[in-house]
């Protein structure tokens, strides 16, 4: 297998140097990263500045080719599949932090798998939930090669991508799960820059219902949440009804 690892946490966060390094039981892997944190930037893809490519010995990845790239996770698959060659897996992660619920439609972990399903290629994004009082990546990483090991022997649906999340503790076991209604409660800062003038921080505070089958009452229980996504956002169940709307126009 050809393994493409990339994240939104940039190449030098452990999370990242964890996978690929796990990875190599698998395959070749080669690793396409942002050259800094590119959280939350969602699905963003840059077409209006020329971006870079630069292989990075000092990430920490050995013989494994490592490169960085001043955009976004989905900038870095786009340029490692057409730059390095199509891969047979891609791998995004492991996050520093979960990615519940509607965290989904603004991570940029996700979104490197979500590119790379576009593209028709099987993708996985690894979370690690950080509530716990060290970052045990190693352990993630081992049950993530076991989980891509199943994904290359199974395969993947077309339009369908795997995001995994792992709890804070050695997990109990694996749950198969649906998505939360994790989210932020988004909060507005305002302070004032030395000339007085005002500035904003967006921030929030994550709520959601630990609701039995979901991601987030998996993780809180202790279990690694797999939870199947698809790229088809339509409401098939509403489409009778949104076109009886419109019969008369």
């Amino acid at each position: 297998m050809r393994i493409l690892v990339s994240n939104d946490d940039g190449i030098f966060s452990p999370g990242i140097k964890a996978l690929g390094l796990a990875m190599r039981a698998l395959g070749e892997v080669y690793v396409v990263a942002p050259d800094v944190e590119q959280s939350a930037v969602g699905h963003g893809i840059t077409v209006r500045r020329p971006l870079r490519f630069k292989h990075t010995q000092s990430a920490g990845f050995g013989e494994i080719p490592a490169y960085r790239v001043d955009g976004t996770p989905a900038d870095c698959v786009v340029l490692g599949v057409h730059l390095l060659g199509r891969p047979d897996l891609v791998v995004s992660g492991i996050n520093i932090g979960v990615n519940l619920g509607l965290d989904l439609t603004h991570s940029g972990t996700v979104a490197a798998a979500l590119e790379a399903t576009s593209l028709g290629i099987p993708a996985i994004a690894f979370s690690l939930d950080t509530s716990g009082e060290e970052l045990d990546f190693a352990e993630a990483a081992r049950h993530a090669v076991r989980i891509a090991r199943r994904v290359a022997e199974k395969g993947l649906p077309k339009g369908v991508l795997l995001n995994v999340n792992f709890p804070a503790r050695p997990p109990k076991g694996v749950k198969v799960t649906r998505l939360s209604t994790h989210h932020f409660e988004d909060t507005v800062v305002e302070r004032l820059d030395p000339e007085g003038k005002p500035y904003y921080w967006i921030a929030g505070t994550p709520v959601g219902e630990e609701e039995e089958g979901t991601d987030l009452w998996a993780v809180r229980q202790g279990y690694i949440s797999v939870t199947p996504v698809s790229l088809d956002f339509t409401a098939r169940e509403y489409l009778a009804e949104v076109e009886a709307w419109f019969k008369d126009l």
